[in-house]
């Protein structure tokens, strides 16, 4: 055989092997988040809350109690994350969001939210439909055809 076809047989070989492997690490993972989507469910609570700020900040700046830092693994300690703070009856907590959600809560309005210990998985407007500006950004494009 030609030392080229024997080359791309172990490479193609070496690539079947990267897949299978990743196919079974996907079952893996999909397996552990549906196990951390059920733990979360069964300790949601619906609690009425003021929002008062949002943004994307990192684990350290967004003033969470070292316990969540000391859980979080280290790889994920320096990811932006988003988070809110929010007036729930007389205190104010600092709350992390799911990032689906995240541009749907209303700054400085009042919200019935479905939370598991820190993390806010729903949210509903307390008096009627949540009203949430989001602009979207003219591409390259259509601001050239606005100028011109």
């Amino acid at each position: 055989m030609n030392t080229l076809t024997i080359v791309l047989l172990v490479i193609l070989a070496v690539l079947i092997v990267v897949l299978i492997v990743l196919y079974f690490l996907g079952k893996k993972a999909e397996k552990k988040q549906a196990e951390q989507e059920k733990l979360l469910e069964n300790a949601a609570q619906q609690i009425t809350m003021l929002i008062i700020d949002k943004g994307k900040m990192r684990l350290k700046d967004a003033g969470f109690p070292p316990v969540v830092l000391e859980n979080t693994p280290k790889y994920l300690r320096r990811s932006k994350v988003p988070v809110v703070k929010a007036k729930v009856g007389p205190r104010i907590m600092t709350l992390m969001c799911d990032s689906d959600i995240f541009p749907q809560i209303p700054v400085k309005k009042e919200v019935k939210a479905t939370v598991s210990g820190i993390y806010i998985t729903k949210v509903k407007g307390l008096r009627g439909p949540l009203e949430t500006q989001q602009k979207k950004k003219k591409g390259l494009m259509a601001k050239l055809r606005g100028e011109a």
